[in-house]
């Protein structure tokens, strides 16, 4: 096992970044770098990246001439995939992923923001990733797209809005659907920057309702912080 990992963060706008992701960097001692798409930096090569991180972002992947860096990005993720190194993508980064996979991206019926519940499944249990699989998690979501699950992944979490929350791929690839990473100051960015899209409806939160929920945020670290630990066990 490495004793220092080399993670690398895709960034797709500068509001949405590693959020808590980068304080499990500081706390194990690994190096965290960085591909700002928004600035037009490089992609890395993939042999130089020991964990690869994707983040989200208001991209849609089935608007791909809307997005020059998109496709390149794709095709770095089968590539890295193909590798057998850990990879986590969130949101925008989970919907990627499943491109990358081969899996169809498209529109959901309806949006889903803020504060709502998910169902872990029980194929999670089978990567022993939390000693006690929860059956739930109340956590952030901010997105109105979808994926269907590659074949050869297993589907790992479901909403009541969304059937699709996440999957594991080759025991390497985790894409979750919501966001375990955020921080406040994050949620309230993201608040700021997309608050025309919180209109009323039945899985979409209004302001107000978003930045009270502060109880979840610790829960919700110690989850990605196990799923890090999983996945940095596999280096």
């Amino acid at each position: 096992m490495k004793s220092k990992l080399n993670v690398h963060c895709f960034m797709h706008v500068p509001f949405e970044g590693p959020g808590v992701i980068a304080d499990w960097v500081t706390e194990k001692g690994h190096s965290l770098r960085f591909t700002r798409f928004y600035e037009n930096d490089p992609l890395p090569g993939e042999t130089v990246v020991d964990l690869a991180v994707v983040m989200g972002g208001p991209a849609s992947v089935y608007e791909k001439t809307e997005h020059p860096w998109m496709q390149g990005e794709i095709g770095w993720l089968e590539k890295y995939i193909n590798t057998g190194k850990p990879l986590i993508g969130i949101c925008l980064g989970a919907q990627l992923i499943a491109a990358a996979l081969g899996a169809e991206v498209f529109p959901g019926k309806e949006k889903e923001i803020g504060w709502h519940p998910v169902e872990f499944l029980p194929s999670l249990g089978d990567f022993r990733i939390w000693e006690n699989l929860p059956a739930g998690r109340k956590v952030f979501h901010w997105h109105g797209d979808t994926f269907s699950i590659p074949a050869g992944a297993s589907r790992i979490a479901c909403s009541k809005a969304y059937p699709n929350q996440g999957f594991i791929y080759g025991g390497h690839v985790i894409a979750l659907q919501f966001h375990l990473e955020v921080t406040p100051v994050d949620v309230e960015n993201m608040a700021g920057h997309f608050g025309d899209e919180l209109r009323p409806a039945t899985y979409v939160q209004s302001v107000s309702e978003i930045l009270e929920e502060r109880r979840h945020y610790m829960d919700n670290q110690e989850l990605i912080f196990q799923l890090l630990d999983y996945l940095r066990g596999l280096v």
